[in-house]
């Protein structure tokens, strides 16, 4: 509920002599909000116009797509994506393909419900829809590999194997390149983690508004400067107009708090299964930061896209994995390796850093030749 409340901060407060504010942009409506990173005091009409176009902007300006491209679309954690690109592609003449993009990870009662948003998209948007799942990708479902290692480390199998599971889908896809939801709010976190983690690899890039560009599947970011809050704004609008038409019969508006609530715990979240994930910290103090200064987020973007590594730094190799052709600086790719600790009833396996296990996984592979994955190249890890 507090994300909630914390959407948009509503204009109450009138100017001197009592009269209520105006939008600062169209200068006739009533001043409903007040923008994160501009602190400007506009209407509700005017801001949904000026988040697409913002939007539009950063496609342009970085040249993200060109005309005939296929676009997978990550949709579980992008309706708002999803609706952007659809209604832009349209407006402007982008001449791209679409295609919404899903990972069902296997948690019940976690990604039934935006599952289903997904499915609901597909037929409001006309866009085809594609699912891939852990269960049959690795054999495994979240649920299955939380109960075998806990809730301490089970953030690390489910990001690894949804970052590659998005790859794989959007090569059964054959798509051009993949456009993910990540925002303004996740990048400066992001900055913030690889720093405390001394991850100079990742530091180097996870402020890049396109990854992977060495790789066949290529990822983009359009929303890197749009704030979170803003997005969860937009989504309100969608729950009040588009999205949700059809959905509930009774007085739209008096369900829209609660609906809110529903769709950004079930899309937006980092899980069930991670009540204190490492990044969850991050989070807290980026919100903190946003309180006492909304241009912070913006502030630790740009820090992170001036960060120049040192020549000297010895950076990973990419190759690629021995076992399923994922790219990966290792022999094994991290996918790979938590399989293998699972399948062998050891899921501590592939967490850490030890170098001691490589030599016996590749004394394994030799020995078996067995392949658990099956699959050609995909893209890059970008976060």
């Amino acid at each position: 509920m507090e994300e909630a409340q914390m959407v948009v901060e509503v204009v109450k407060s009138k100017e001197h002599g009592g009269r209520i504010r105006q939008c600062t942009i169209c200068n006739q409506r009533r001043a409903a909000l007040k923008r994160p990173k501009t602190l400007e005091q506009i209407c509700r009409e005017c801001f949904y116009g000026v988040f697409e176009e913002e939007i539009h902007r950063v496609i342009v300006d970085n040249q993200l797509f060109k005309p005939g491209e296929r676009i997978a679309i990550g949709a579980s954690d992008s309706t708002v994506l999803a609706y952007v690109m659809s209604e832009l592609n349209r407006h402007h003449n982008y001449g791209l393909d679409l295609f919404l993009l899903s990972v069902d990870e296997g948690i019940t009662g976690y990604r039934d419900d935006s599952l289903e948003t997904v499915k609901r998209n597909e037929i409001q948007y006309g866009l085809p829809l594609k699912v891939v799942s852990y269960k049959d990708l690795y054999g495994w479902t979240m649920d299955e590999i939380v109960k075998m290692i806990g809730l301490k480390n089970n953030c690390t199998f489910c990001g690894v194997f949804r970052r590659q599971a998005l790859d794989r889908g959007a090569a059964l896809l054959k798509v051009d390149k993949l456009v993910t939801g990540h925002n303004a709010d996740d990048i400066a976190e992001t900055v913030l983690l690889n720093i405390l983690r001394g991850d100079i690899a990742r530091l180097s890039r996870c402020t890049f508004i396109t990854t992977g560009e060495d790789g066949p599947i290529p990822r983009c970011k359009p929303f890197k400067y749009t704030y979170e809050k803003e997005i969860m704004q937009n989504l309100n609008q969608q729950l009040r107009m588009h999205t949700l038409r059809g959905w509930i019969t009774s007085p739209l508006n008096a369900f829209i708090p609660w609906l809110t609530v529903k769709v950004f715990s079930t899309i937006n979240n980092a899980g069930i299964y991670s009540p204190n994930a490492y990044r969850g910290f991050a989070r807290e103090f980026i919100k903190d930061l946003e309180r006492i200064r909304p241009r912070a987020i913006l502030d630790i973007i740009k820090s992170g896209e001036d960060f120049r590594i040192a020549t000297s730094t010895k950076m990973p190799e990419q190759g690629t994995c021995e076992r399923c052709g994922y790219i990966s600086s290792q022999k094994w790719c991290k996918a790979c390796v938590l399989l293998e600790g699972l399948n062998r009833g050891l899921p501590k396996l592939g967490i850490g850093r030890s170098r001691g296990v490589n030599g016996e996984r590749n004394k394994d592979v030799k020995q078996t030749g067995k392949k658990n994955i099956e699959s050609k190249q995909c893209g890059t890890l970008d976060f």
